[in-house]
């Protein structure tokens, strides 16, 4: 593909021979000779002047002098969203590969009463349970199992030896990636006068609604009672654990590891990054930012602020005390300095006073 015609795609300022062909996306800092790239963050400024791309898309602030810093010659898009601009050339020039399924393969287990809808495609050894319901043209990749009374929405993706359990409702354009299972039972267990732990009934369900995707790996429990929810645009990185009756607002990220304990709700457009965890019963603000490894262990309720540490107190705060954390040691030393003066000033005091 020409520069030329990209930047006709992106809507982009051309600087440079539009004429150069690409036919790859790179790393700034790994481009080849036919590679189109994007600079979007400052920190990678330097490879300005060094990488081999044929083409990088650069914001339209950029300064002109910071274009002229590499001898090759190198095309130059500048666009409003460097970061966007690249997503789109890489939906153009590498689509998404391995989501081709069609038909119905033979191998395929499904119930007399289930309803597939016009252009529904199923995998091999996929179980498709009673009266379960799959909308148009979503795609069931092999091994994966949809229990009695799932509903599934149209355009969904259910990739390789994924578990949908019994009367869970996912929405239409659900990306769901292999081993997620969604409607596991929830830990519930009461404790019994004999030191023993009696299971308590799971009967509720999960819903899924539309434009969710959930990462490899994930559990998503099912209520006790009613629904656990995981409401529209919402997405899930691989392994993170959702326990039983949580609801997870519109547009809300979570990435890899965390742990959400039940009846907790979560609020919209929230970001909470890798490896945190949120005890259960709490309420989270929407547009909050929980930073990684962060334990959260009460409501926080001031909408858009940002936290951190554990237990999660807010970021200046606990940047605060991690510096003073940090000077620890010093002090230490430095008061057993201080002690040792101090004793040392007792004893000739004494002396003084005996003579």
């Amino acid at each position: 593909m020409k520069v030329k015609d990209i930047a006709t795609l992106l809507h982009g300022n051309l600087v440079g021979d539009g004429e150069i062909e690409v036919e790859r996306v790179a790393k700034i800092e790994e481009a080849v000779a036919g590679d189109i790239t994007f600079l979007s963050n400052p920190k990678y400024e330097r490879y300005l002047a060094t990488t081999s791309a044929s083409a990088v898309i650069v914001s339209k602030d950029l300064e002109e002098r910071k274009l002229n810093g590499n001898r090759r010659r190198i095309a130059f898009l500048k666009v409003d969203d460097p970061y966007q601009s690249f997503l789109q050339v890489l939906e153009t020039l590498q689509p998404p590969s391995g989501v081709e399924l069609s038909g119905i393969h033979p191998t395929a287990v499904i119930a007399a009463d289930a309803v597939l809808e016009s252009g529904v495609a199923v995998g091999a050894h996929v179980v498709v349970g009673r009266k379960a319901r799959v909308g148009k043209s979503s795609k069931i990749f092999h091994g994966s199992v949809l229990a009695d009374e799932v509903v599934v929405g149209e355009d969904a993706l259910i990739y390789p030896h994924v578990t949908i359990r019994d009367r869970c409702r996912i929405g239409n354009r659900v990306i769901i990636h292999s081993g997620a299972v969604i409607g596991s039972d929830g830990f519930g267990f009461a404790f019994q006068k004999d030191g023993t732990y009696k299971k308590i009934p799971q009967l509720g369900i999960v819903v899924i609604e539309d434009d969710v995707e959930i990462g490899a790996n994930c559990t998503i429990d099912r209520a006790t009672l009613g629904e656990t929810l995981i409401k529209h645009g919402v997405k899930l990185d691989n392994l993170v654990h959702v326990a039983h009756n949580v609801v997870i607002g519109e547009n809300t990220v979570i990435a890899a590891q965390t742990g959400i304990s039940g009846s907790t709700k979560v609020g919209k457009n929230v970001v909470i990054a890798g490896q945190v965890g949120l005890v259960g019963h709490i309420e989270i603000a929407d547009k909050v930012v929980i930073l990684a490894q962060s334990g959260v262990s009460k409501s926080l309720t001031k909408s858009g602020a940002k936290y951190f540490g554990y237990p999660a107190k807010e970021h200046k705060s606990a940047l605060r005390l991690e510096a003073a954390l940090r000077q620890l040691p010093e002090l230490l030393q430095e008061v057993k300095r201080l002690r040792e003066k101090l004793t040392s000033l007792e004893k000739q005091l004494e002396n003084v006073k005996g003579r």
